[in-house]
């Protein structure tokens, strides 16, 4: 038998670590190559972690929600072939609940975090180093317990949860302790609300998944500067001509062309004529994305995930129809794969769905704004000539990063958008 390690797979471009949401196997169950052994949570991403041998589980090294880096391993498993004992060998011998005194048990359930010496070099991984400048943490007093004293994610969260954010003090010069007041600054302390848990209250876990949406929202708050603008449209032609093909077109494809269809392909045209709305900010400079890329926001019972339409500017309104009902599927049926979140250059989101006529959505990082798509409304509008009809009207409101974009620029996309929609017809529109 040979002992072979499972290591945390990189599950996205640009991921440094993962969190172990659950674990599907234990200690003696037999796997085959490819089984999933886990379910791992990144701040892009729940995935599964596939086995890489046929084997039995040896031992489970990382617990649930254990965050740990890409390349650490996870988990052991004993293979057939070679021998587990020379892989043992060469590791150190680990006292064992046989060879300890009952008052050491406690010292070998929880590792000691690995205190660093003074002055060395510490490496941090991108994840890390963002949450520590968002909160304003000092790195060089945190004792980590990951491998080897690094400091991983979970470590941060749990000072951040705790309030007790440690601030290097700052050095005051000979001159400095001459004036009567030094004034420092520090970064404020993010205190957890103290609210009263009442009985019949109920207190609900909040999970790795719900954990990544906030750090992802408030960091999109955080740095972008939020604008936000809206504009009314007049759809009546485009219900029209979609309650006039719905029917065909289900039982001709087998899926059906929504409205949302429509309003996608609207926006990936207009993106092509205003390309600067298909930007990004990256701090000294803005990089203007040349493939349109729609990130569509899907909801489930307690996460919201942001599939993307690659090159939706390409596709008919029928090949958008198709991918937007099949990246919902695979959301709601937990099987998104993580490289079908990656490389959105803009977002619509279709708030509509759930009744909303009026909302201001958070930016989806770093991409420099986001689309509301609202309730599609039938509304007396008064007409040229002063006439008054009962038309159908959406708002589409839209957020920007005002370091991107300015007015001017998005109230012409918008425009654009507007004109797009209200020309849609069965006259001069096909969706194949």
């Amino acid at each position: 038998m040979a002992l072979e390690q499972i290591k945390m797979p990189q599950l996205g471009e640009s991921v440094t670590e993962g969190t172990i949401e659950k674990w599907l196997v234990k200690p003696g169950d037999h796997v085959n190559k490819y089984d999933a052994l886990a379910e791992v949570n990144t701040d892009k991403v729940t995935a599964e972690v596939p086995s890489s041998f046929t084997g039995v589980i040896k031992e489970l090294i990382a617990n649930e929600g254990d965050t740990l880096a890409v390349g650490e391993v996870v988990c052991t498993i004993e293979t057939e072939g070679g021998s587990s004992e020379e892989v043992n060998e060469a590791a150190p011998e680990q006292p064992t609940a046989e060879t300890v005194k009952p008052a050491e048990l406690q010292k070998l359930d929880t590792p000691a975090p690995v205190q660093r010496e003074k002055g060395a070099k510490a490496r941090y991984s991108p994840a890390v180093l963002k949450l520590s400048q968002e909160h304003g943490i000092d790195l060089s007093l945190v004792n980590g317990t990951g491998n080897e004293g690094r400091i991983t994610r979970k470590d941060l969260l749990k000072i951040i949860e705790s309030g007790d954010i440690p601030v290097a003090t700052p050095e005051i010069s000979k001159e400095e302790k001459v004036h009567e007041t030094v004034q420092t600054t520090s970064a404020p302390k993010s205190a957890p609300a103290n609210i009263p848990v009442a009985v019949g209250d109920i207190e609900i876990p909040v999970t790795g998944v719900r954990k990544a949406i906030a750090a992802n929202m408030l960091r999109s708050k955080h740095e972008a500067p939020h604008a936000w603008t809206m504009i009314e449209v007049d759809v009546t032609s485009l219900v029209n001509y979609r309650d006039s093909i719905k029917n065909e077109f289900k039982q001709k494809e087998g899926f059906n062309v929504t409205y949302f269809a429509f309003f996608v392909k609207a926006v990936a045209q207009a993106l092509k004529e205003f390309p600067m709305m298909n930007s990004m900010w990256a701090g000294d400079k803005i990089v203007q994305k040349k493939d349109i890329n729609i990130s569509i926001a899907v909801a489930t019972e307690d996460a919201l995930f942001v599939p993307v339409i690659k090159n939706a500017d390409e596709k008919t309104i029928k090949g958008i129809a198709r991918e937007v009902n099949e990246l919902a599927s695979k959301v709601r049926s937990g099987k998104l794969k993580s490289e079908e979140m990656q490389g959105g250059t803009f977002t619509v989101n279709n708030t509509g769905s759930f009744g909303s006529v009026q909302s201001m959505g958070i930016i989806n990082y770093p991409q420099a704004a986001i689309l509301q798509v609202e309730s599609i409304v039938k509304r007396p509008v008064i007409m040229d000539g002063g006439m008054i009809a009962a038309r159908d009207m959406v708002n589409l409101c839209l957020s920007l990063d005002h370091r991107v974009l300015d007015g001017l620029v998005c109230g012409r996309f918008l425009a654009r958008v507007k004109e797009i929609l209200e020309n849609i017809s069965k006259e001069n529109t096909s969706v194949y």
